[in-house]
């Protein structure tokens, strides 16, 4: 048993240095990059559904608001599950089929409560994808590269396939047929993922005690034991000091995410074709930031990089406000400011990791993404295009700006985790 035992450590470490690593984080990027392609396409196809199906601002938000609901309530809910029993692989292909089966149904929408229900069902599936992709690729990575991947993961596929290749796309597809075909076309790369993660990616060996015997019980008792589990985890500091970050960090992309597109399309009146160049050029900036915050986290620290990076956010909505310049110089600046998604990967995935270990990863992963997409996507953006609504698309930038500023303050707060530094 433990030659047994041994010789699996000793593949896995092989796995994690060599091809193994690679494929998983070949495979786990692109699955995680259409998910935001998937969930983005609302975003940049959002000024056509408006026109078409005669929505509001505010019910704009709304349609940001519920997939945030069902994206934190799975990230927690099921990551806790996925902690619970040990596996990882059938929840991650689960989540893969249902959301790409989701933006079909997006493009079925005939009024505002149809399509409402399509992203609440997709937000869903797609909230416990990205704890579960990051624990297995935390496990699957060398030490000295689990910052680096998870970055990878997150934010250079997410961002160039999510943010730089949708609004190209997705309009091109829109422009030559309708925005319901972009829906329909944007939901096969999914199930073509799920077949190969199926095929090739094994299922993370337990750590010791990992799995945690599932007891019947009652619902009422069930909720109550999670929430016990809830605050337990708030009461460590560091990932009650990522929620935080989480909240504001989430609140700030979330609100940029729906409303840029249609501050550029409005009070700046710039051309469909041309803004969604600048989207798609600012899409490649996550890749860059995740890259350098990863490399930067491990040469001085996870607090310092996380600090500097989520300060980048209140570039772009002050850009947008203030700064009178042609869409050259304005999507410079957006690049510069979305580099602060670099910071997601370091709050969301490698600090909480790091602070309670890898047998409670998806747990505590789920816990932040919950917190964030609760409070920051869910609670803020009706909010937000109520206030556009009511006197105009400015105050959803000041939001934008007031968010961004809060995650690097909270930030600041955040205990280093980085073995390296954290003795020091």
């Amino acid at each position: 048993m433990g030659e047994r035992h041994m010789t699996q450590a000793g593949s896995a470490a092989h796995g994690r240095l060599g091809g193994y690593e690679l494929r998983v984080l070949l495979l786990l990027g692109l699955a995680y990059g259409f998910a935001y392609f998937d969930r983005m396409a609302m975003t940049f196809l959002g000024p056509l559904v408006k026109a078409d199906l005669g929505l509001s601002n505010e019910e704009l938000g709304w349609l940001g608001s519920g997939l945030s609901l069902t994206w934190a309530l799975g990230a927690y809910f099921v990551g806790r599950w996925s902690d619970r029993i040990g596996k990882r692989k059938p929840f991650l292909l689960a989540a893969l089929v249902v959301f790409s089966l989701c933006s079909v149904f997006s493009g079925l929408a005939w009024s505002f409560g149809s399509l409402l229900v399509s992203r609440i069902v997709m937000g869903a599936a797609e909230g416990p994808f990205l704890p579960i992709c990051l624990a297995i690729m935390v496990a699957a990575s060398a030490d000295s590269r689990k910052g680096l991947n998870a970055g990878v993961v997150q934010n250079v596929f997410g961002s160039i396939i999510g943010t730089a290749l949708a609004p190209v796309v997705l309009i091109a597809i829109a422009e030559a047929f309708d925005w319901r075909a972009a829906f329909f076309l944007s939901g096969i790369p999914g199930l073509v993922l799920a077949l190969l993660i199926w095929r090739f990616i094994r299922e993370p060996m337990e750590e010791p005690a990992m799995a945690i015997p599932v007891r019947r019980e009652s619902f009422g008792a069930m909720i109550g034991s999670e929430l016990r589990e809830m605050r337990g985890l708030m009461a460590t500091r560091n990932i009650a000091l990522c929620s935080l970050v989480s909240v504001f960090g989430v609140g700030t992309v979330v609100i940029g995410s729906i409303f840029m597109p249609l501050y550029l399309d409005g009070p700046r009146g710039i051309e469909p074709a041309t803004w969604s160049r600048i989207m798609s050029v600012i899409g490649f900036s996550p890749a860059v930031g995740a890259v350098s915050a990863g490399l930067l986290s491990e040469r001085i620290g996870r607090q310092p990089a996380l600090v500097l990076f989520c300060a980048l956010f209140a570039i772009a909505p002050a850009a947008l406000l203030w700064l009178d310049a042609s869409p050259t110089v304005l999507a410079m600046a957006l690049f510069v400011s979305w580099m602060g998604l670099g910071s997601f990967p370091l709050f969301m995935g490698v600090i909480p990791a790091e602070t309670l270990g890898q047998a409670r990863a998806a747990t505590a992963m789920g816990a932040v993404v919950a917190v964030g997409e609760i409070f920051g996507g869910f609670a803020l953006p009706p909010l937000t295009g109520r206030l556009a609504d009511s006197f105009s698309l400015d105050f959803a930038l000041y939001a934008q700006l007031i968010c961004g500023a809060l995650a690097a303050l909270a930030a600041l707060f955040v205990a280093e985790t980085n073995p390296r530094f954290a003795a020091r």
